[in-house]
């Protein structure tokens, strides 16, 4: 038998391992749910590992080799998968978004990695790692800079963000930085790039309390939402959880003001940074 051969690591790995677990399974006349079933994961799971909206862990591997008989062709190639220049907690979120047609998301008291400026980020990764050196703080800002070129194409994916006021309000790196960050989601959502709103302080209790949320979709492969907590995240697939999470974002687009409203405010928080008012 033919084995597969082993994937160029400038290539897209992850793609490819996924295209190659589909023909093997095919192959094998197996279904999803039969192939996730000994490893307890949904046939749906192995929809987004054949699509490259999931990443393929080492343990996953071995059983898909030891199934299809593919020589260890998935075991060997695991490796391409695992390294990123994100955190562990992130990294198979990030690589999610960058093939996801929409994303919608909740923030609660800063402005989105994919929205921010490079001194917004500075400010928030000096917060974060307040002894780290400049270099490793200018890699992470540079890393998280690089994820948003993926706003660079004119359509896709769909972004549409809720930003919580507090994330308005709350003065990271002083004023002019301020001015510059709100000035910049402004021009994103004036270009028609992303679709913005505000939820005000006014609205009182809503939907996600708990936290921030993030929901993307993908052609081929079932949506996915990713819950975080501090040096923590999981992206979940379970289709009562992501359900219960879109009706949680409905409610917050619901309880926000409208875009046209949201960039007014914005407009002006931003005027008054950059007059030198400070915001409670």
């Amino acid at each position: 038998m033919t084995r597969p051969k082993d994937l160029d690591p400038s290539s897209n790995p992850r793609a490819l391992l996924g295209a190659e677990l589909r023909h093997a399974r095919e192959r094998a006349a197996l279904s999803q749910e039969a192939l996730g079933a000994p490893l307890f994961v949904s046939g749906s799971f192995i929809g987004q590992l054949e699509a490259g909206t999931r990443r393929m862990h080492l343990e996953y591997a071995k059983h898909f080799d030891a199934v299809l008989d593919t020589g260890g062709f998935f075991a060997r190639n695991c490796g391409a998968l695992a390294k990123s220049r994100y955190p562990d907690h992130f990294a198979e979120a990030a690589e999610a978004e960058a093939v996801a047609t929409a994303i919608r998301q909740y923030a609660m008291l800063l402005i989105p990695g994919l929205l921010q400026t490079k001194a917004y980020a500075e400010e928030v990764f000096r917060a974060y790692h307040p002894t780290a050196p400049d270099e490793t703080i200018d890699a992470h800002v540079a890393v998280r800079l690089d994820r948003a070129r993926l706003l660079g194409d004119p359509t896709t994916p769909l972004l549409w963000t809720v930003l919580d006021e507090a994330a308005l309000r709350r003065e990271v790196g002083g004023g002019p930085v301020m001015a510059e960050a709100l000035r910049h989601v402004a021009g994103l959502a004036r270009r028609h790039r992303v679709i913005v709103q505000v939820l005000p302080f006014g609205s009182g209790a809503h939907a996600a309390m708990d936290g921030p949320l993030k929901l993307m979709e993908f052609d081929d492969a079932p949506p996915l939402s990713f819950v975080e907590a501090p040096d923590m995240g999981k992206l979940l697939d379970d289709p009562a959880t992501v359900a219960r999470h879109v009706l949680m974002f409905n409610l917050l687009q619901a309880a926000a003001l409208s875009p046209r409203d949201s960039l007014a405010l914005i407009d002006s928080v931003a005027q008054d940074y950059g007059h030198g008012k400070l915001h409670p």
